[in-house]
């Protein structure tokens, strides 16, 4: 618990850092960084589930997905028509791929390796890069990167609600045959946090989030939100209880590999760009 804690605050520390000195442009490769991360992590898992993915092709892709809607969108004239750029990348992919399974083996390693390549591209960069799309909803850069960070912090914080409710009121199981330590408790917990962090955070920077995100309707907002970052965790889980692990790597001191740490965005990014699109 300590040394998950002490990750937390380390992890917030470097992104706020980052974030203050260096903008958008490092929420865009903190995220790259972080996805790319999670899809080697993803493929780790698929390949003890007896599939061989095309590893290094699909981070590359993984790579574009995420930054090049940022980049194109920036530096291109008149490149806000490049900001769903992401589909296109993964309508390439799945073309690159189909033609690569071919020649993988035989026919069940073939499907395998296209299906196992494209769900981890859909499931990681695809979904994660909903943040840089609202990072890209308005033209001021600090805005759309507030709101990012509004996103990611209902979603941890819901996280860590339900860690510490479930420790102390955790009675009743959640989904025992998917991840025996979650509970209603604290799942209830984990919302409520959610809702109290984003209503805090649109009080304090109303000046950066959409007109209508008072603080209200952010509360009411996060709830959703923190419902979806419930069911994000959970299908990671079972995709983990799968694989048979525990967690998807070590490399980050009492929360585990890149995918422990973004699963919750995973599901939680594109239903939080679509509300941001219509409140925009």
């Amino acid at each position: 618990m300590v040394s998950r804690i002490l990750s937390t605050l380390l992890l917030w520390a470097v992104v706020l850092a980052s974030l203050w000195y260096f903008g958008a442009h490092a929420a865009v490769w903190l995220l790259t960084i972080i996805a790319t991360l999670s899809l080697h992590e993803f493929y780790d898992l698929t390949e003890k589930m007896g599939c061989r993915p095309f590893r290094w092709l699909g981070l590359v892709f993984c790579v574009a997905i995420i930054a090049a809607p940022y980049y194109v969108t920036e530096y291109v004239a008149d490149g806000e028509e490049f900001a769903g750029l992401a589909p296109g990348l993964l309508a390439i992919a799945t073309v690159v791929f189909a033609i690569l399974s071919l020649g993988a083996g035989d026919n069940l390693g073939r499907i395998n390796a296209l299906a196992s390549t494209l769900l981890g591209l859909v499931y990681v960069p695809f979904t994660l890069h909903y943040l840089v799309r609202i990072l890209l909803l308005t033209t001021d850069p600090t805005a759309g990167m507030l709101q990012c960070v509004w996103v990611v912090a209902v979603s941890k914080f819901c996280d860590v609600g339900a860690l510490l409710t479930g420790l102390a009121f955790g009675r009743h199981k959640l989904a025992p045959a998917i991840s025996p330590k979650k509970t209603w408790e604290g799942a209830v917990g984990g919302v409520l946090v959610s809702a109290g962090v984003g209503a805090a955070y649109a009080y304090y920077a109303a000046d950066y989030l959409p007109d209508q995100m008072t603080p209200l309707v952010a509360a009411l907002v996060a709830l959703p939100l923190a419902i979806t970052t419930i069911v994000s965790d959970l299908v990671e889980s079972a995709i983990k209880r799968r694989a048979d692990i525990k967690d998807t790597g070590a490399i980050i001191p009492g929360i585990g590999g890149a995918l422990d740490l973004s699963d919750s965005l995973m599901l939680t990014a594109p239903v939080a760009y679509f509300i941001f699109l219509f409140l925009t």
